[in-house]
């Protein structure tokens, strides 16, 4: 779903002009506690912001609706700029993909409020490596590591563009992708999809839902890729609130996306249309532990990395992390095994 990819981070400076001018056109956010008259909902909007603001309105003037609070969107095409409008409450709530919603628990006072199913009710996607069919390129190739092939991976904070293929593919047999390729650079899931359709990439990360969304924007780029690669499951994307948000209104936010698209009659039937236009079968109870995965993916590349090292105290020190965060981890869904 909407998961969607990033242009290389525009820096510090570049993030605080686009929150303070958010803040420019929008009421001062409530302080802690205060019912606020205005919530502003962010979205990324790699697949452009034309694309995706008629999708995502119709959600969220439902949302206006049944809390009683406004809602206006506020789109960002880099995952940095997401977490830092938060951090500095310029948006109280938004749609993250699993590995910047983790960020946003940790840097910017968030917390989840639920998660994302998609149209055939799964709670999870894949990372995939794609490359221009015919090209005849294969994983094979691609692990030779012999610089014969240029390399698009995504945002530095994505989920499926960067941490899992670094994960899952990369860390595991010692890759760096820097040294491994003859060019490397970081773009959007979309931006990868033209690049390695139109021939000037020749292997790039991309995610399934991604895949989907560029055979229904424009099948004829996306008729010129194939996978050659898929990661593990990685778990979707979630729906993230600042933890200082009015209580109340928070929980009138948690039951709209839980309720939003259930029952039966016309109104359900208009809001499952508006789920399937972005392609999402609706939301799941999930709370701060759905994000074990990331942390786990984190940790294992940290080891690996600290392996690769050779110091050996940076190996004890991320091996203890490791532990602890895997632990914690099984502990949790032995509890609750369906978040």
């Amino acid at each position: 779903m909407i998961r969607r990819r990033l242009l290389a981070g525009f820096g510090l400076a570049a993030v605080l002009m686009s929150a303070g001018a958010l803040s420019g056109c929008s009421d001062k956010p409530s302080q802690s506690g205060d019912a606020p008259k205005e919530l502003t909902f962010s979205i990324l909007s790699a697949e452009s912001q034309q694309n995706m603001g008629p999708l995502w309105q119709p959600l969220l003037d439902d949302m206006s609706k049944q809390i009683g609070v406004k809602v206006k969107p506020y789109f960002a095409t880099n995952y940095t700029s997401l977490i830092e409008a938060m951090r500095f409450n310029q948006v109280q709530v938004g749609w993250f993909s699993a590995l910047p919603a983790l960020e946003a628990v940790r840097r910017a006072d968030g917390e989840v409020l639920g998660r994302v199913v998609d149209a055939t009710g799964e709670g999870s996607y894949q990372s995939v490596l794609i490359a221009r069919k015919g090209s005849n390129i294969t994983l094979e190739d691609v692990v030779k590591c012999d610089r014969r092939f240029s390399f698009g991976l995504g945002d530095a904070k994505s989920t499926t563009g960067t941490l899992a293929p670094m994960a899952y593919l990369f860390t595991p047999r010692n890759i760096e992708p820097a040294k491994c390729f003859k060019a490397v650079r970081s773009a959007s899931h979309q931006a990868n999809v033209f690049s390695v359709a139109n021939g000037v990439l020749d292997v790039a990360t991309n995610n399934t839902v991604g895949l989907v969304f560029a055979a229904k924007e424009n099948p004829a780029i996306a008729e010129k890729v194939e996978v050659i690669w898929r990661s593990p499951p990685i778990p979707e994307s979630s729906i993230v609130a600042r933890k200082d948000l009015d209580p109340a209104v928070k929980e009138k936010l948690r039951q709209f996306f839980l309720t939003y698209g259930t029952g039966e009659g016309p109104e359900a039937e208009r809001q499952r249309k508006v789920l399937k236009d972005l392609e999402y079968g609706g939301f799941k109870p999930a709370d701060d532990s759905y994000l074990d995965p990331i942390r786990e993916m984190e940790s294992s590349q940290t080891l690996a990395e600290a392996r690769r090292s050779g110091d050996a105290a940076r190996i004890k020190a991320a091996q203890e992390e490791f532990d602890k965060i895997h632990a914690a981890a099984a502990q949790r869904r032995a509890v609750n095994p369906d978040v």
